[in-house]
């Protein structure tokens, strides 16, 4: 059986290629692997993006920015999946999101307990 990444290279390299279809279909196999696979439910969304299936990409990207809130490119795709579906005000939130750890800043602040960590979400502006 294919590891989550010989799969992934393979979706990789059918992208590069043009074969969207394909890598669609190696990204989903990837992230029903690894539910927590971040690289493979981006590219996953960037893929559904190129096919105009928006509202997939969307799900991807919403999955993405869940596995790590702070990562600046996981709200900079989905603000750009919002806005190829017309969804002005989410792709606007988004984008704020992906501005402000532009910035430094933090969408869940890390919490240091005995031993393990816990996160916070923090309103965005």
């Amino acid at each position: 059986m294919e590891s989550v990444d010989e799969i992934f290279d393979d979706a990789n390299g059918d992208l590069a290629i043009g074969d969207l279809e394909s890598a669609v279909e190696k990204y989903r196999r990837c992230v029903e692997l690894d539910a927590e696979f971040f690289d493979g439910w981006h590219a996953l969304g960037m893929a559904l993006m190129k096919l105009g299936r928006f509202p997939e990409a969307i799900e991807a990207g919403k999955r993405t920015v869940a596995l790590k809130p702070n990562d600046q490119i996981g709200w900079t795709s989905l603000s750009l999946f919002y806005n190829r579906n017309g969804d002005i005000k989410e792709a606007e939130a988004a984008g704020t999101k992906a501005k402000i750890l532009s910035w430094g800043g933090k969408i869940v602040k890390e919490l240091h307990a005995i031993g393990r960590s816990a996160t916070r979400r923090q309103s965005a502006p």
